[in-house]
């Protein structure tokens, strides 16, 4: 191969010895170097006698690709720093983006370090694979979130880490838009860095040439960028950032925390700019890069919380993930290594934390998980002095943030000298602080601005000297960036909760409205008339930004929280003169003509908060015992909307039959979503109701696993809409319409969702007069489903299709008729996924038998088969004896009530203790 031959320009790096360069980017270049490549640096360092024909030789015979290029670097390493010198020079003028792609690796290297501890993070390593956002990650705060869907995404899919720019499939191509959402304190930038530390290492996505990690923190200190300065600034040795904007090496662009981004994305009305070289407002910028208009060929990665990711249309993402929240054993780690050095500690406090479900749902957050823990290690440490506020176990989210609080207050004062004066400076210090930091957090909030700089600080009068010991390490984290320092709280709802204390103190003496900054607007007197204005613009929120925030405003006026702050943020015992009336005005707001929110949800935990329980405790006895029949009034209803989130009754099955309406449905549906167990029997739901559960059944975000529509008013139509449902539906593995009136039509209609759904495992189709018809719809549906494992029928139906679409699917009480027991008998052929099949009360007499006793001796799925009440006689009976001469693995029959006499008796069980003597019949 031709060699190229180059002068050697005189190049100086600053602070970089030449004959260091070779070990210093060692690693770089075994990993970066190609064979074709590798040659042409051997035939130029021939060249310049700086290897011999034999060294040549040498490396050539080395096997592997890496093992060459480690000979070659070795050999000119040991040769002097001309050697050295030589190498760089090469490989800076010949090869320009190989010499730019090692430089940045030690620029990614030394920002990020080495990487990041992978105990904690086995579960950024596999993300959920998500099909857009479901409706409450778009509309509600990540706290409600979290509570609703228990902290757990009802998501199938997972792609590992390293696959997450790759086609999924042969003929797909890399995703150009990938978006990774996930709540506060979840590990979002976690994971950024810890993909690029991968990447840098050479662990993931070697295609990729130069990984580009942003921040969104960065992007809020300029007004206007051009695409190529945007680059320039944040990667000042990439001196020509034109190769990265013309794509030809391929790109990854990370925007992390779109959420922190100081302006609204708008995609509708950007003005569109393909010019590199020019300068636009940032946003804009941001726009066209998603877009595709700048930075054509690279692929963008966003990071962020769920509902600022909606201003990015869907239409636009190619592939968006999720980051799961821990699990129960990764809860138990976290907190082991929060207490290292005391494992009865860490005991204790997972023991008080999981005997609170709501805590316990939180903690699948590490950030909650981190300050729920020390809140709850402080109080257990603390209790021991049996002090009258140390000694009830923390429960609301105000308690734990209290704790959290007077944890981070007293590590600044207690190690001084116990002199008063002293203690009484640093209190009042301390005050002053968060009386500024929580200024700064209520306006903030207010502004949904999350990240502040030292201009902020300032404006609110923090001095930035000031900000050095626990209290503030506690709960405000630094950041130095390239151009300026950047300030935010620990975790969002600490921002909330330093809000709430600020808001609290300044409504006792407060003329004007709070909520306007400028002090501009109509006098407000008192602090209820500000607390229930605080609470009404709650209320009107869409999106729930303001919740949190009013939940801690009234946990602040709980006893217990009085006791814990009194002489701290609070007066003792000043919480008498309003607790009374916040009540009366919280449920006066739940007086809704049934309809339901998540905000009336959050006015029940406002009334969780103050500690005043009687409303919920009521609903909840009642729940206990299955006598909410005629209670469940508007307040009621708030109060059940509540429950089914965070009551243990609800933990196993949330049973709310023989009680609701229409309406009351109705109201509830957005609750309903999140229970996997429910009980609705006996309601004298028609149709109108099925076409509401259809349509929370058909959403995204459904985690219902188990559904009873038993002993209701269904026909034809409410099963029509109920199979419409399961056509989409991915949750739902058990559906029990038993005691319906569902019909021929209505049997069709859920036969047809059946050789499209691949999730039901278990159908209930009892007392439905389906018919011989509706039978043999189900029977031609169980030859396509191969994962129904339970089916029960009607006396008379196809009871065998059944059971092999739907485990355990009941078709007594059905009369299918021999016809129809024929078409379950054909589908038992092919199917080998029911396990159980429940023909009771059928009437298939002989002929059905037959048929059935044929399919027996091929089907080796079925365990239990009941033919109760069919009318088979002796006939029948020996017909069923020859299939269990065949069939081994069935291990209850019943064979009551089918008049075989002594004879058929007889030869069933000869036929069982000579080939089926585990099987147990019922004659």
């Amino acid at each position: 191969q031709r060699c190229r031959g180059y002068e050697l320009p005189s190049l100086e790096v600053p602070g970089l010895s030449r004959g260091v360069w070779i070990n210093r980017y060692r690693k770089q270049l075994v990993r970066s170097i190609s064979s074709q490549f590798l040659e042409e640096i051997i035939c130029y360092m021939r060249k310049l006698d700086l290897l011999s024909a034999e060294e040549a030789g040498q490396v050539q015979g080395v096997s592997s690709l890496s093992e060459q290029v480690k000979a070659v670097m070795d050999l000119l390493a040991g040769k002097g720093s001309y050697a050295s010198q030589s190498l760089q020079t090469y490989i800076e003028t010949t090869n320009s983006q190989l010499y730019l792609h090692i430089t940045h690796l030690e620029s990614l290297q030394n920002r990020y370090g080495t990487g990041v501890e992978l105990g904690q993070l086995e579960r950024l390593t596999n993300l959920l694979l998500v099909e857009g956002l479901t409706d409450i990650q778009q509309k509600e705060h990540d706290v409600m979130q979290i509570e609703a869907t228990k902290g757990m995404r009802n998501v199938a899919k997972k792609i590992p880490l390293e696959k997450l720019f790759l086609p999924l499939s042969k003929v797909s191509i890399p995703p150009r838009i990938s978006v990774t959402v996930g709540v506060a304190g979840i590990g979002k930038s976690t994971l950024v860095k810890l993909f690029v530390c991968m990447w840098a290492k050479g662990e993931v996505n070697k295609d990729i040439i130069f990984v580009l990690p942003l921040t969104f923190r960065e992007l809020n200190t300029y007004e206007k960028l051009s695409a190529e300065r945007l680059i320039r600034s944040a990667f000042p040795h990439i001196t020509e950032p034109s190769f990265i904007s013309n794509g030809t090496a391929r790109i990854l662009l990370i925007l992390d925390g779109l959420d922190e981004f100081k302006t609204p994305l708008d995609f509708s009305n950007t003005v569109v700019c393909t010019d590199p070289k020019k300068e636009i407002q940032v946003d804009s910028l941001i726009t066209n890069i998603i877009r595709g208009n700048l930075f054509q060929e690279a692929s963008i990665w966003v990071t962020s919380r769920p509902t600022a990711a909606s201003q990015i249309p869907g239409g636009l993402v190619d592939r968006m993930t999720e980051i799961r929240g821990f699990g129960a054993v990764e809860i138990k780690d976290f907190l082991d290594q929060m207490f290292l050095e005391n494992k009865d500690l860490s005991s204790q406090v997972l023991g008080q934390i999981k005997a609170n479900r709501s805590l316990y749902t939180m903690c699948t957050v590490p950030a909650f998980c981190w300050i729920s823990g020390s809140s709850m290690g402080y109080f257990l440490k603390n209790s021991t002095d049996q002090s009258q506020e140390m000694t009830t176990v923390p429960k609301t989210l105000s308690e734990i943030y209290s704790y959290y609080f007077k944890m981070a207050l007293s590590s600044d004062w207690q190690e001084k000298q116990k002199e008063t004066p002293r203690i009484e400076q640093a209190i009042n210090n301390s005050k002053k602080i968060i009386g500024n930091l929580g200024r700064l957090a209520f306006y903030g909030l207010l502004k949904k601005k999350y990240v502040f700089y030292e201009q902020d600080m300032k404006a609110y009068g923090i001095d930035l000297s000031s900000l050095q010991g626990s209290l503030c390490s506690r709960m405000l984290l630094k950041e130095e960036m390239q151009f300026s320092t950047v300030y935010y709280f620990s975790h969002l709802t600490l921002q909330e909760f330093l809000a709430a204390t600020y808001y609290y103190a300044s409504a006792k003496r407060a003329i004007f409205d709070l909520f306007t900054e400028s002090g501009m607007s109509w006098p407000k007197f008192g602090f209820l008339n500000h607390f229930k204005n605080a609470v009404q613009r709650s209320l009107q929120s869409d999106d729930g930004q303001l919740d949190i925030f009013v939940r801690f405003l009234s946990g602040l006026l709980s006893p217990q929280v009085n006791k814990l702050l009194s002489g701290w943020l609070l007066i003792k015992d000043e919480h008498n003169s309003f607790r009374s009336h916040v009540v009366s005005f919280l449920q006066s707001c739940l007086n809704t003509d049934y309809v339901i929110s998540s905000r009336t949800v959050n006015v029940m935990q406002c009334l969780y908060e103050v500690q005043h329980m009687e409303l919920a405790k009521t609903v909840e006895e009642a729940m206990k015992n299955e006598s909410l029949a005629g209670m469940l009034t508007p307040v009621n209803c708030s109060a059940l909307a509540y429950l089914l989130q965070v009551s243990e009754v609800c933990m196993e099955e949330t049973n709310l039959s023989n009680c609701l309406t229409y309406n009351i449905c109705k109201s509830l549906l957005s609750q309903l979503l999140f229970c996997s167990n429910l009980r609705l029997d006996n309601n004298k739901f028609k149709d109108n109701v099925m076409e509401l559960l259809g349509s929370v059944l058909s959403g995204k975000d459904c985690q219902i696993q188990k559904m009873s529509l038993a002993e209701n008013q269904i026909s034809n139509k409410g099963a029509k809409a109920l199979a419409r449902s399961l056509m989409v539906n991915r949750s739902l593995t058990v559906l029990d319409l038993r005691s319906n009136a569902i019909g021929p039509t209505g049997a069709k209609a859920l036969a047809d969702a059946l050789k499209i759904n691949q999730v039901l495992l278990s159908l209930n189709l009892q007392k439905n007069s389906i018919g011989p018809q509706g039978a043999k719809k189900i029977a031609e549906a169980l030859k396509q489903n191969r994962n129904l494992r339970e089916l029960i029928v009607p006396p008379h139906p196809p009871v065998v299709i059944l059971h092999c679409l739907l485990s355990l699917h009941s078709l007594q009480w059905n009369f299918i008729q021999s016809k129809a027991a024929k078409a379950l008998a054909q589908a038992l052929h092919s199917n080998t996924s029911l396990t159980s099949l429940d023909l009771r009360g059928n009437s298939i007499g002989v002929a059905g038998a037959k048929a059935m006793a044929n399919a027996l001796k091929v089907n080796r799925s079925l365990r239990v088969l009941n033919l109760q009440e069919n009318s088979l006689g002796m006939d029948g009976a020996i017909c069923i004896a020859t299939a269990l001469t065949g069939n081994h693995g069935l291990t209850y029959v019943n064979l009551q009530g089918n008049r075989i006499g002594q004879s058929g008796a007889k030869v069933i069980a000869d036929a069982i203790r000579t080939n089926s003597p585990r099987c147990i019949v019922e004659m």
